[in-house]
């Protein structure tokens, strides 16, 4: 495997489509590199091109406004020693945002059929996808900074859902991650919110005419103090096993107390006093969105986790909506056989990090 010839050095650097890095010998990229490619990302590159070149037409004006803040606005930060120095977000934080923005404001992602749009190989069906409501996969290698793009994200969707007046965005979120220690990690993030102000996630109060950091109000709820506080403006981070009951019968609209189908089936066992009934963070309110760190943990929709999501989103419908989005970040985005995540949209693969390219 190799890298073409004028792959860039600096991690910040804007990536054309054409000198991407793919799983083969550069001799195949004209006629292989698209095969060998997660099966919508190759064309979404060449649209989100575009999208970024042509000026974010087609966004919402609260996207656009976010994304020439995050990436079009030079930002200044002071370091630990006191010092001023320019930040950026890396390329692959960026054109992960990118691409969620176009799917939902310009291409009007609504469902599976919809995605379906961007298949290059033509091998992609309705079958390829196990859930119903909308969900994209980022592909990012460890160390090129999935939980930025998962605050990011989280930020899009809060705000969206505030100033936009027809939007299916939401402003609480269900932040999911696979271990106590990658739960640590982004509770030590997020807590006071303190990745959103440190970082430039959130725009200056009167950048287009918005009051974006008195507007952002959020309370985030960790692990078993789950509570909720009012309808909207809700963290609820979780870690994967105080849900998962991996030997559990996943509940159906047929059984004779369908009251685990609507409101999530509680664990039962020795750890049941620990875990989160999803239920209790759905009865209260109707938007949510979910963010998983290391997705590939629960992608099986056999899993009582899976079947978890599926019920959340079928409460909503009830209500007259449904889950805004899921949006899944891991470095390995493949099922038990191999197969990669066909909702998969962006890919920054392991195979060319170092350290001056993290995860690009």
């Amino acid at each position: 495997m190799a890298l073409h010839k004028n792959f860039p050095d600096s991690p910040h650097a804007i990536l054309d489509p054409d000198i991407r890095w793919f799983p083969a010998d550069e001799a195949l990229r004209e006629t292989s590199m698209e095969k060998l490619m997660p099966p919508l990302v190759s064309q979404l590159r060449k649209r989100v091109k575009e999208f970024r070149d042509g000026g974010y037409v087609g966004a919402s004006d609260t996207s656009k406004s976010l994304l020439n803040w995050w990436f079009n606005t030079p930002h200044m930060l002071e370091q630990a020693d006191r010092t001023m120095s320019q930040f950026q977000y890396y390329f692959a934080q960026r054109e992960a945002l990118e691409t969620i923005i176009y799917l939902y404001d310009v291409a009007g992602v609504q469902d599976k059929y919809d995605m379906m749009r961007f298949d290059a190989t033509g091998l992609v069906s309705g079958t390829s996808f196990d859930e119903t409501w909308r969900r994209f996969v980022i592909k990012m290698a460890t160390g090129s900074g999935k939980t930025k793009v998962l605050s990011l994200a989280l930020a899009w969707s809060f705000f969206h859902k505030l100033y936009e007046p027809d939007s299916q965005l939401a402003r609480n979120f269900l932040v999911i991650t696979p271990n106590i220690i990658v739960l640590d990690r982004i509770f030590k993030d997020f807590q006071g919110l303190r990745i959103f102000f440190e970082d430039p996630a959130l725009p200056d109060n009167g950048v287009d005419g918005r009051n974006w950091r008195d507007d952002f109000q959020l309370t985030l709820h960790k692990q078993d103090e789950v509570t909720i506080t009012r309808p909207t403006g809700n963290i609820f981070l979780t870690n994967i096993h105080r849900v998962y009951a991996g030997d559990d019968i996943p509940p159906t609209p047929a059984d004779e107390n369908t009251m685990d189908y609507f409101l999530g089936k509680r664990p039962t066992g020795a750890t049941t006093d620990s875990k989160v009934d999803l239920g209790m963070i759905v009865r209260d309110i109707d938007e949510l969105m979910i963010l998983n760190d290391e997705a590939h943990h629960i992608h099986d929709p056999r899993m009582a986790w899976f079947k978890s999501i599926e019920d959340i989103h079928n409460r909503l419908l009830q209500k007259g909506g449904s889950l805004a989005l899921q949006v899944d970040t891991t470095a390995t985005p493949r099922h038990n056989n191999g197969a990669i995540f066909v909702q998969t949209i962006a890919d920054y693969p392991l195979g060319i990090v170092n350290e001056n390219l993290p995860g690009l």
